[in-house]
């Protein structure tokens, strides 16, 4: 029988799989929803299931559950709000990669809660960093950065303190407890932010029900989220951050593959190089930087609960 370790490492390449998969679908299903209808419906549904599949947990809710719920919600929701508006601009095998750099952001944002790093980390940054420009900055320079690119890097930096606060909190809460609250936190705040994109004309509302949206919303709801999310939460309790962000990185390959194979694109030498250039930084700052916490779980919890 596998060990504890062993099924949290297959469910986090599962959670890349399933992520990485659907960033295609994604921009399809853009075409007949605005983001935030698109968040907000997706959030809304994945809620409702795990509020049926974990109604027990969620039975012993407290406001330290909430709270740190609520903390882990606002930067999921942040990362997403991000993603899907520069989806609309971006390809999903570049939208895939930037969003894979949040891997090596984690233990550079982590020095901001105390936490000291070494030169492996910051040679993976530094290589992350190359990458990044190779994928995103165009021959012609900045002038011609594609603004979907410079969306899906605020997304990384927000799914990078998403990690960090999954880790700080995950040994004091339920599995059911967390996973639930930040969707529903996602969930609620699309909705209570939905007017006012509207009325400032920033993100319209906008919808119709095709068969392309419906699939989309089913595999993202319910595989992305749903699944996803539960098996993100139930792993980090048996590995580190750091561990885990390291199979996190296999999402923008699978993201590329799928891309390659439904959508036909074809990244050019340039982009094709910062993409593993993006990959080698993760492998640099995990494999090396961290090695002396990779095997101590929530290792990345520095701080004590803010409640």
């Amino acid at each position: 029988m596998l060990s504890k370790r062993a099924r949290a490492d297959l469910a986090l390449v599962f959670c890349s799989f399933v992520w990485g998969t659907t960033f295609v679908m994604v921009k399809d299903a853009l075409a007949d929803a605005s983001v935030f209808v698109y968040i907000a419906v997706r959030f809304a549904l994945a809620a409702a299931i795990l509020a049926a599949v974990f109604y027990a947990a969620l039975r012993k809710l407290d406001r330290h559950a909430l709270w740190a719920g609520a903390q882990i919600g606002f930067f999921m929701l942040g990362g997403y709000i991000f993603q899907t508006a520069g989806l609309q601009f971006t390809s999903p095998s570049k939208a895939a990669f930037i969003t894979g750099c949040a891997v090596v952001l984690v233990p550079l944002l982590l020095v901001f809660f105390g936490r000291k790093t070494n030169s492996w980390v910051w040679a993976g940054a530094a290589a992350a960093l190359a990458g990044l420009y190779l994928l995103t900055v165009p021959p012609e320079g900045f002038g011609a950065l594609n603004r979907g690119d410079v969306l899906v890097f605020i997304c990384a930096i927000m799914f990078a303190l998403q990690i960090i606060f999954i880790g700080r909190h995950v040994d004091r809460h339920s599995v059911g407890a967390l996973t639930f609250l930040q969707v529903a936190t996602t969930a609620l705040l699309s909705v209570l932010l939905l007017p006012l994109f509207a009325v400032t004309r920033l993100d319209p509302p906008r919808l119709s029900w095709t068969g392309t949206l419906v699939f989309a919303l089913l595999i993202t709801s319910i595989g992305s989220t749903v699944m996803g999310f539960s098996f993100q939460v139930w792993a980090q309790k048996h590995t580190s951050s750091s561990h885990a962000a390291i199979l996190l990185s296999l999402e923008p390959v699978f993201a590329a593959l799928t891309s390659w194979l439904y959508a036909h694109e074809r990244m050019s030498s340039r982009n094709l190089s910062g993409g593993v250039l993006i990959l080698l930084g993760i492998l640099f700052a995990e494999l090396k930087g961290n090695a002396s916490v990779a095997s101590r779980p929530n290792a990345v919890d520095v701080l004590p609960a803010q409640e």
